[in-house]
């Protein structure tokens, strides 16, 4: 599950009179005309259908990032999947929708928003047959590697359309609020959809019903949406290939070890791998005039503290969710649909927290909302790591995952605009891009971490409960067991929670630095939130 950032107030662009794109290319009132007549919608006129497809894509990319957590249960066993395994269908998506999600907002200046936004559904949506189709877990891995990418190309675009189809005032303003919204309530839409589908039909109609969506998007967006003017500039793609595979590099090595060990050859190499790719991708972003990632936005200890605290949040939210579903469709016995309708608690939280913090910003300042922010994830943290086989669902999971849902909504809402502080016009769309990329990067590493901390504590706990159950088993059971190596419910129920509960051990840690950059690392004052708000910078939603 992951709840993608949204920013916007009126406009995160400057007025269309004096248009500055992300990349900083000036472009005056009549150009703009020009381009919009030259890539005019064939049925323009119809700003409400416009949005509502421009939301459907974004909803559909939002979605597929948490519909797979109710189903990951059901595809480990239909595809033979290790808890290790498991993770990269989640990682797969997340990487590479969060290394390439800023040349996908690129490729739209470069090429026309519409066009791209239109081959980036596209993908997504025949990456999404091949996921409901695959027999094999490299086939399924694949397919939610290009679903990623699809969903990098769409969604920036998605966003900057609106610019493009509805003028600056009112208008723009409402079309930013249901936006929002779909933003923010995908998540909730998500864990509903996968506990449907799964319960009702098959674990692949979670991919499936992608098909006549993406379709339907497709189609209708050269008819109801306007084309953006087109830019001369350049695409960093030599940086955005090493970012994405030096982390997939990294995330490898995590999940490597968690199965083979630290001493293994590949895990050496995946390592070593990293740091070359990582090490080659600041030589490229410092060398390139037009740089996917420029270094300068980290120059600031406001914004670098906030992509830290986004690294850190996406990390503890994937990597808890994950363990959870299995936790509580495998430990507790619950259906999928149950499942979905007991994640929804964190969803209303969060809202709840966000709509506070919005509130109280101007009065306050962000620092104390991220420091209260971070300490209650941190709190929630340390109430997860007391699940035992024997907690019950109210103050077991419902009771850590509010606390934690209200810790979300205050972060998130104030990183939105620590990230853009004291930033130029032309790079809040890089600044603000590059924090979104941050959260789906951090919750690939994060996840990445956590399951290698579960597979070691797992094993361990594992020969304790044999050694328990050769002594203490019934002779039926122990004949059971020899046929088919499974442990009865008792022993593997404890061996499951004791490795989820140690993960979430890691991630107290991986939070409890977030909390402590946001003490020492973030100065910003209410004030320069009066700044921003004067310099039309985006605001929180």
């Amino acid at each position: 599950m992951a709840w993608h950032g949204c920013h916007a107030d009126s406009d995160p662009f400057p007025p269309l009179r004096n248009h500055r794109t992300t990349t900083g290319a000036l472009l005056t009132t009549d150009q703009l005309s020009v381009a919009s007549a030259q890539g005019a919608a064939r049925r323009a006129g119809r700003p409400g259908i416009a949005l509502a497809v421009i939301v459907t894509c974004q909803l559909m990319v939002v979605l597929d990032s948490t519909i797979v957590n109710i189903a990951n249960p059901h595809i480990k066993d239909a595809l033979n999947f290790s808890t290790s395994g498991l993770s990269w269908v989640v990682n797969a998506y997340t990487l590479t929708f969060g290394g390439l999600l800023l040349l996908g907002g690129r490729a739209g200046d470069i090429l026309g928003r519409r066009q791209v936004f239109i081959a980036g559904i596209s993908l997504f949506t025949l990456a999404s047959l091949a996921a409901g189709f695959a027999q094999e877990p490299w086939q399924l891995l694949a397919a939610r590697a290009v679903q990623g990418v699809g969903g990098a190309i769409a969604s920036p675009t998605s966003l900057a359309l609106i610019t493009t189809t509805f003028p600056e005032g009112p208008a723009r303003t409402k079309a930013f609020g249901v936006y929002a919204a779909v933003s923010g309530g995908g998540g909730a839409i998500g864990l509903l959809a996968g506990g449907l589908l799964v319960q009702y039909l098959d674990w692949r109609w979670i991919f499936f019903v992608n098909l006549p969506i993406g379709l339907a998007v497709a189609l209708l967006a050269p008819l109801y949406i306007d084309e953006s003017p087109k830019q001369a500039s350049r695409f960093d793609l030599a940086g955005a290939l090493t970012s994405t595979l030096g982390m997939a590099s990294l995330v490898y090595g995590f999940i490597r070890a968690a199965d083979q060990g630290w001493r293994d050859g590949w895990t050496i190499g995946a390592f070593v791998a990293a740091v070359v790719l990582l090490a080659a991708f600041v030589v490229q972003e410092r060398r390139t005039p037009n740089p996917i990632t420029p270094l300068s936005l980290f120059a600031d200890r406001n914004r670098a503290g906030s992509y830290v605290i986004m690294l850190a949040l996406g990390g503890c939210l994937l990597g808890l969710v994950f363990f959870l579903v299995i936790y509580v469709q495998t430990v507790l016995d619950w259906s999928a649909i149950k499942t979905g309708i007991g994640f929804l608690p964190v969803t209303a939280a969060i809202g709840v927290a966000a709509t506070l913090a919005q509130k109280l910003l101007p009065r306050f300042g962000p620092k104390p909302f991220l420091i209260a922010g971070t300490a209650i994830t941190t709190v929630a943290m340390v109430w997860f790591t007391q699940i035992s086989p024997g907690s019950d669902y109210v103050s077991g999971v419902m009771g850590p995952m509010i606390v934690f849902g209200l810790g979300l909504g205050l972060t998130f809402v104030t990183l939105t605009l620590t990230a853009v502080s004291g930033i130029s016009q032309e790079q809040v769309g890089a600044a603000s891009g590059l924090l979104n990329a941050m959260q789906g990067v951090g919750g690939a590493l994060g996840l990445s971490i956590l399951v290698t901390v579960n597979s070691s504590a797992g094993r361990t706990e594992g020969k304790k409960q044999i050694a328990d159950f050769m002594a203490h088993g019934s002779a039926a059971q122990k004949a059971a067991f020899a046929k088919t190596q499974a442990l009865p419910a008792k022993w593997a129920d404890a061996i499951l929670t004791h490795g989820v509960t140690t993960a979430y051990l890691a991630g107290v840690v991986i939070i409890g630095v977030a909390f402590l950059v946001s003490v020492f690392a973030i100065k910003m004052r209410k004030e320069d939130l009066a700044a921003l708000a004067g310099n039309g910078m985006p605001g929180a939603v």
